[in-house]
C-alpha cells in the first residue's frame, strides 16, 4: 500500500512539475524610459512600452496600474502568443503639477511565470518661462 501510495505521489508531483514548465513568460524591451526635459507649456508626454511573450502559452496581463493619477497605462488586452509581441502605452500628464523631476512606477500583473513586474517612466519638467 505504501509502495502505491508512493508512486502516485511521485506521478502527480511530476505531472505538476511538466505542468509548471509550460507557462507564459513576458519579457520586456526596456523597464525604464526617460523623456528627458520637456516644458510646462506641453505637459502630455507618452511613451510605448513594448513586451515578448517568451513563455509556451499565451500570456495575458490582468493589470496595469500607475502609481499616481496623473499616469495612465494602456496595454493590449487580448492574449499574446508565445513568440508574438504586446505594448503597453504609457501617458504622463504634468498639467497643474510643479515643475521638476518626477519618476512614476507602473505594476503590471500578469499569468506568467513572473506575475508582477515594474516598469517606469521619469522625466524633467521645466517651468514654462525656463526655456
Amino acid at each position: 500500500m505504501k509502495k502505491i501510495l508512493l508512486m502516485a505521489l511521485m506521478l502527480l508531483t511530476s505531472m505538476t512539475y511538466a505542468t509548471a514548465q509550460k507557462q507564459a513568460e513576458i519579457k520586456f524591451d526596456k523597464l525604464i524610459h526617460d523623456f528627458g526635459k520637456f516644458s510646462e507649456k506641453s505637459p502630455v508626454v507618452s511613451t510605448t512600452f513594448t513586451f515578448t511573450n517568451v513563455g509556451e502559452t499565451p500570456l495575458v496581463i490582468n493589470q496595469a496600474v500607475a502609481s499616481c493619477g496623473c499616469t495612465v497605462p494602456e496595454y493590449t488586452k487580448e492574449p499574446i502568443q508565445p513568440g508574438q509581441k504586446g505594448e503597453i502605452k504609457v501617458t504622463y500628464n504634468g498639467t497643474g503639477k510643479f515643475p521638476g523631476h518626477f519618476k512614476k512606477s507602473i505594476t503590471v500583473r500578469t499569468n506568467g511565470v513572473v506575475e508582477m513586474t515594474r516598469i517606469y517612466i521619469e522625466g524633467d519638467m521645466e517651468e514654462a518661462g525656463a526655456e
